[in-house]
């Protein structure tokens, strides 16, 4: 599967995934995720066409005969005291279109992502993945993330 660099002609794709990827976390907690709206895929879209071509940035797609089958996003980040951690290459979103995963095309964007990360001088990657996303997480673990942090949640009923 090609991978290669997202362009602004992949904008209205990527947004489109980007709510797929909004919704999907919605379902595994819709008290701890946002859920997506009619304006999401619009809205993601543009964020990513804020993105495309910063130099701290990558956005990777999965591109079959031109056709976009998923994205990797991901960023450089200094010092982060607030996470207790040195400048880290983050990985923010991977996503494939639901009728083609588990064919191996999330791995090569995050292999193709990593590979990225470090030509551009990370010293660690980071991640962050939902409880309930299991597959997500064995992917991670099979390329080498460890559990490093656990996010925790309470909801403040009738606080604010």
């Amino acid at each position: 599967m090609p991978i290669r660099p997202a362009t602004s002609d992949d904008i209205v794709v990527l947004g489109r995934l980007g709510a797929s990827l909004v919704a999907l976390h919605h379902d595994f907690d819709p008290e701890r995720f946002i859920s997506a709206g009619p304006g999401t895929e619009r809205a993601y879209g543009q964020f990513f066409a804020s993105q495309l071509g910063r130099p701290d940035v990558i956005v990777l797609v999965a591109d079959e005969a031109g056709q976009v089958l998923g994205y990797a996003y991901a960023g450089l980040e200094g010092n982060d005291y607030m996470a207790l951690r040195g400048p880290a290459g983050v990985i923010y979103d991977l996503i494939v279109e639901p009728s083609r995963r588990r064919e191996g095309i999330g791995r090569q964007l995050l292999e193709a992502a990593l590979a990225a990360l470090v030509d551009r001088g990370a010293p660690r990657v980071i991640l962050s993945t939902a409880k309930r996303n299991a597959a997500a997480q064995r992917l991670f673990a099979n390329i080498g993330f460890r559990r490093t942090m656990i996010e925790m949640t309470c909801e403040l009923k009738g606080q604010g």
